[in-house]
């Protein structure tokens, strides 16, 4: 088990969460080494004692990844004790909870770290209450729900010395380092446009709240599911997946695959936070003669355009597309060839030639294709051979100053500004529905129009109407804690 952080850091983190309900204090179920050893004793770091937040569908997958390793899973936590059965099956000695809170705050000392696989926006809560106890944490992606919650997350995982991971598996593939070589041997020149695209959503967006209210499954604990989002009645359907096309939780199609497609492009070509963004949206029809737009869902359709400062100084745009848009073909590519993996991918346009790949970096490929085979560039940047998840449980249990933990594909000083450049799509789609009414006429100031982004100050500078969705006000009894 690696060793406890310092009582301090324990004392001050946990009042960061206590005042969210008054918490009891229990016995040991895995007594760490370093405590039967005494004051001064460090345990050998060879098992990594892990706790999941979020144990059903995605969640118990992660887990199950990591148990393949040098991982113990010993701490079960999900709302929803239908979806957390497969899990409590298959680490039967493992202690099951409900509510995060309360395991952090009775078995912190048992726990090296912590893994979250919850709907997005419980993802910042629950990891930044882990860090603050000094828990190594994984976090699924998109890593928050709110561009400030990116921030400070990042920020976090260097203030507390974790190590930390998103769960964006691709980052640790063999074809972003492929892509990645062929870029730096400049086999495509200068990259001044990419285009990323998914096929996503495949759950319902761009809809009205339903007025039904629904029973809520005895199974899920209501309340604690909502945490940080305001209070509404339970819906059918909304749990296990749907979540994802309300603004309220989920953060759309591009919330779900932009940070496995916009990976690629981001990390080839160095970027960091966005210059500016501009978007148009896809709306249904309500009626024969109207279409709707409904601010609480996320649109059935986007396309955004980002600008960056490239690494040469020059400007990059980077085009996203959803909702089953996509680029037009490169004139390179055959007209039976696959363009990326079909449903999804990315293309980079440079001023010497083409690249793309389809989600995670995967099928890598210059264009035309047939030039992949013709090319010889030598490999320059080490592959990853034990995957995402090992790679981060073998860089935890070597600690924050290891060489494993400065190798690892995603930690959050790489996966918070990915996440906040995703975010900034949705700042910019939900700023297309801010209404003004102004001597009884209705506008819509945030429609067709280019946000300036200050991304040091994370402000938007031409539109402060927008910056609303910066950072969300979350509902009472929860905190960052920061």
């Amino acid at each position: 088990m690696v060793q406890e952080k310092n009582n301090q850091g324990n004392s001050v983190s946990r009042r960061s969460f206590l005042k969210n309900g008054a918490m009891t204090a229990a016995g040991f179920m895995i007594v760490p080494r370093h405590v039967l050893g005494g004051k001064g004793y460090t345990a050998p770091s060879d098992r990594l004692v892990v706790a999941g937040i979020g144990v059903g569908g995605k969640g118990e997958s992660d887990i199950h990844e990591f148990s393949k390793g040098p991982a113990d899973i010993a701490f079960l936590c999900d709302v929803d004790e239908r979806r957390a059965a497969n899990s409590v099956k298959r680490f039967p000695k493992a202690k099951f909870y409900k509510d995060f809170r309360e395991m952090l705050e009775k078995e912190h000392k048992h726990i090296d770290a912590v893994s979250v696989s919850t709907p997005d926006h419980t993802h910042a809560v629950a990891a930044m209450a882990a860090m603050q106890l000094g828990k190594h944490v994984y976090v699924q992606k998109p890593l928050t729900h709110d561009i400030y919650e990116a921030r400070m997350l990042t920020e976090a995982a260097n203030r507390y010395k974790v190590v930390s991971q998103m769960g964006n598996q691709g980052a640790s593939g063999d074809g972003v380092r492929q892509l990645m070589e062929w870029y730096n041997a400049g086999l495509v020149g200068d990259v001044h446009t990419v285009y990323c695209w998914t096929d996503r959503p495949v759950w319902p967006q761009g809809i009205p709240w339903p007025t039904a209210k629904a029973e809520v499954p005895k199974e899920l604990d209501w309340d604690l599911w909502l945490g940080t989002a305001p209070y509404k009645d339970y819906i059918d359907k909304l749990v296990p997946f749907n979540w994802r096309g309300w603004w309220d939780y989920g953060t759309g199609a591009i919330g779900d695959m932009g940070c496995h497609i916009i990976e690629p492009p981001f990390r080839v070509l160095g970027l960091g936070y966005p210059t500016s963004v501009e978007c148009s949206v896809g709306s249904v029809y309500v009626d024969e003669f109207k279409r709707g737009y409904f601010p609480e869902s996320c649109p059935p359709s986007s396309h955004v355009i980002l600008k960056f400062e490239g690494k040469n100084g020059k400007e990059v745009t980077m085009h996203w597309m959803d909702g089953g848009i996509q680029p037009a073909r490169p004139e390179e590519l055959g007209p039976n060839e696959r363009m990326g993996d079909g449903g999804n991918g990315a293309i980079f346009i440079g001023d010497k030639g083409k690249m793309m790949c389809g989600t995670y970096g995967m099928f890598p490929s210059l264009l035309p294709t047939s030039r992949s085979k013709q090319v010889n560039v030598p490999q320059t940047i080490a592959r990853v051979p034990e995957g995402h998840y090992q790679q981060w449980v073998n860089a935890a249990i070597a600690g924050y100053n290891s060489d494993k933990a400065k190798a690892l594909s995603s930690p959050f000083t790489i996966a918070g500004p990915l996440t906040e450049t995703v975010l900034m799509s949705n700042l910019a789609i939900r700023s297309f529905d801010i209404k003004k009414t102004v001597d009884g006429k209705t506008t819509f100031p945030g429609r067709y129009i280019k946000l300036l982004w200050d991304g040091a100050n994370m402000k938007i500078t031409n539109f402060d109407e927008a910056n609303q969705f910066v950072k969300r006000t979350y509902r009472d009894g929860w905190s960052l804690g920061v």
